[in-house]
């Protein structure tokens, strides 16, 4: 898929659902960290999960699993734009830079990254609203209670999707005062990021409520540990129960899944469409 085609479903109310492949160029990521923190690799395994079947590849230049230490600038933009420039030239594709920095994503569009994903949901800093508006790209805005190094420490909510929902609200109000187009939103609950074990299943199970403020919704479920806390496997043995929860997803109106396993969910998005008539 190429951003004209991205941009064409974005305003599509009948949407079908999309891939996005995950691609951590880190040494520390929780799943497949150090295995693409080479420059050629990396963009090799881009080109690889395109042909798997990738709508879209999301480069994250630095982990952010609970605990992680942050990086900084000039190391986050060494990691990411050499392998969005190797991308490009290879492929249209659709980019989507994993970064709450703006100066990172700024430098990353410019390279040719389509799409900003940011875990703070245009929070942690100042000028990423601003810099959204003025590029005028799609932005992932993601629910998240703290930040990647206390996000697990105490996920409390008293009602755990009303409060993303409210988030979304204020995120959503702020972003089209500041000149950010509804549709260049997509919301992501953030499954995992400050979020129990329970948590993550209540946002699977409820997620048509947070589809019906009328925005597309990614779900990242992929490998992640409320899935190996329930059948007690390490993340690389995941690719079952990360499979139930796509399909639970899209099942709930999920249109964009974000996993690891690009061949094996390709397939299990197509069986789970036919199920739900999307067409």
């Amino acid at each position: 898929m190429n951003i004209d085609s991205f941009k064409t479903w974005l305003g599509d109310d009948n949407r079908k659902s999309l891939i996005m492949g995950i691609l951590n160029v880190t040494p520390d990521s929780f799943s497949d960290g150090g295995q693409y923190n080479n420059t050629q690799k990396a963009i090799d395994y881009a080109l690889k999960m395109e042909d798997e079947g990738a709508d879209l590849i999301d480069i994250g230049g630095e982990s952010t699993r609970p605990g992680a230490k942050q990086v900084d600038i000039e190391e986050e933009l060494n990691r990411v734009i050499p392998v969005i420039n190797g991308i490009r030239k290879n492929s249209n594709i659709v980019i989507s830079i994993d970064t709450y920095k703006s100066s990172v994503a700024d430098k990353a569009i410019k390279t040719g990254a389509n799409i900003i994903n940011d875990i703070s949901g245009l929070r942690f800093d100042n000028d990423m609203v601003r810099l959204a508006s003025e590029l005028q790209v799609p932005v992932i805005v993601m629910h998240m209670l703290g930040n990647p190094q206390n996000m697990q420490n105490y996920p409390i909510y008293n009602n755990l999707v009303e409060e993303i929902i409210l988030f979304f609200k204020e995120r959503v109000d702020l972003m089209t005062s500041n000149g950010i187009l509804k549709n260049n939103i997509i919301l992501d609950p953030g499954i995992g990021f400050g979020k129990t074990v329970d948590h993550n299943f209540t946002i699977i199970r409820e997620l048509s409520s947070i589809v019906d403020l009328g925005f597309p919704v990614l779900v990242g479920p992929s490998r992640k540990s409320f899935i190996g806390h329930t059948l007690n496997l390490p993340p690389g043995e995941r690719i079952e129960g990360t499979a139930a929860a796509v399909t639970a997803a899209i099942m709930h109106g999920s249109r964009i899944v974000r996993v690891h396993d690009v061949k094996e969910m390709s397939r299990v998005v197509k069986v789970t469409e036919q199920i739900c008539g999307i067409t």
